[in-house]
């Protein structure tokens, strides 16, 4: 069924058509074909478990599934079963519906550390809900953004600090400054240079490395001092690290933290979650001047709630958190083994925790390569298996994690020819993959 050199005449056709409607032709950026090798971005029909199929017929194991969200495979039947229940039952009421607060109490059972939680439909509601909130409670305009990290919202406070800065006027642009990641120094130094001027630290509380030791609690003390609020962007620690996140595993507590993701397993849910001084601001029951803080007209649509409690439940019943680490630890070793055998082992580099595997692709220089990447991906794709990153879903199966490594070592075969070649082009197919924030298309 996969040849090395294969083609999607269909998936073809059918991102012309995504390109006709659909500015990108997706509606992420990170699903546009420009982040696949050339004619080989393969169209979804249907996924169950830790596979996928292309409208071409083709079967696929899939890795980093919606964008790291389908943790637990694609149709789980637990999930699917929840969301279906509330089907007929009416998805969206005048006013609460009691699924509000059961699944408010199941998320706050998961995450002791916050006292209130808001729901919505994605991760910028939610960070830039956060953002308000913090400067409506301690009066400041900035906001610090850890810079190492890619991705906090699609709203103008965090997209003005990209490339894709087009549309976004340079005076929001400078109220937002960066902080480096495991520095406190540096970190304290900005809230000295913009004292009193900074409403809070939001950053992801562990990335592809662990925190340093003591970093997070120094950051808390150093949030309390300059009298700004810590943020916790958790959409990718969130369950993946722990059921209660980066913040249950490491034990420091955040003001405020937004989920996402992997909280409702393809479904749209995401979450305010933090202290009750703060979340009250946007309730009926403060006494200060009154926050918009979330009011979606979606945002507690049934089905979503009920699937996000049955992930919520599922991860604590069957220990879905530690299943992710054994499958992530599994796959990393097979990949590093191939790519050694291959004599590629320092230019094919498999990075962060467990539950959260990307890679990297080098050069002749050790410098990353979105050339190497195209190859790699090309040849991932001719064994079947579609890996944006390695971030794995707790539906991956022996079988799966196999087949992952056999098409990495035949991946890694032809990298050492490129490598000796000094030159990868004669075997990407055509134009290399592109990075997700560029100025110009």
């Amino acid at each position: 069924m996969h040849q090395n050199n294969i083609s999607l005449p269909r998936s073809q056709a059918a991102n012309e058509r995504l390109h006709a409607l659909i500015p990108g032709g997706a509606h992420t950026y990170a699903k546009g074909d420009d982040q696949y090798p050339e004619d080989l971005a393969p169209v979804i029909s249907h996924g169950r478990g830790a596979q996928v199929w292309d409208v071409d017929g083709n079967r696929y194991v899939e890795y980093g599934s919606g964008l790291r969200s389908v943790s637990l495979g694609h149709a789980h039947p637990k999930v699917t079963e929840a969301a279906r229940r509330e089907l007929d039952r009416g998805s969206n009421f005048v006013r609460p519906s009691i699924l509000e607060v059961e699944a408010a109490e199941c998320f706050l059972a998961t995450v002791p550390t916050a006292e209130m939680v808001k729901f919505a439909k994605n991760g910028s509601d939610v960070t830039t809900a956060a953002v308000r909130l913090a400067r409506a409670a301690t009066g400041r305009p900035r906001v610090a953004i850890c810079a190492d990290q890619p991705f906090f919202s699609v709203d103008d406070w965090f997209i003005g600090t990209t490339p894709m800065s087009a549309g976004i006027p340079d005076a929001i642009n400078e109220l937002t400054v960066m902080f480096p990641y495991g520095d406190l120094a540096a970190t304290e130094e900005l809230l000295t240079r913009y004292e009193d001027e900074i409403a809070c630290l939001i950053l992801e509380p562990a990335g592809h490395t662990e925190p340093p030791a003591g970093y997070l609690a120094g950051l808390r003390e150093l949030a309390d001092r300059h009298g700004c609020v810590l943020v916790f962007d958790e959409m990718i620690t969130g369950l993946r690290w722990s059921e209660a996140g980066a913040q249950g595993l490491y034990g420091v507590v955040p003001d405020l933290s937004t989920f996402g993701k992997a909280l409702g397993n393809g479904f749209a849910v995401s979450a305010l979650a933090g202290r009750r001084e703060l979340m009250e601001r946007g309730g009926l029951r403060n006494p200060h001047d009154r926050v918009f803080l979330l009011s979606t007209t979606h945002g507690a649509e049934t089905h979503s709630l009920a699937a996000a409690m049955a992930v919520l439940t599922t991860y604590r019943e069957e220990g879905i958190t530690a299943r992710l680490h054994q499958l992530g630890e599994r796959l990393t070793a097979g990949v590093r083994e191939a790519a050694a055998r291959a004599g590629v082992g320092d230019h094919v580099v498999v990075r962060g925790r467990a539950s959260n595997l990307v890679f990297a692709t080098l050069d002749e220089k050790l410098r990353p390569s979105q050339e190497y990447r195209t190859l790699f991906l090309r040849h991932l794709l001719a064994g079947g298996v579609l890996a944006p990153s390695f971030v794995v879903s707790s539906a991956l199966t022996d079988a799966d994690i196999d087949q992952t490594v056999d098409a990495v070592a035949g991946a890694c075969e032809v990298y050492r020819k490129a490598l000796d070649a000094g030159d990868p082009a004669p075997w990407l197919g055509g134009r290399p993959v592109k990075p997700v924030f560029r100025r110009l298309a």
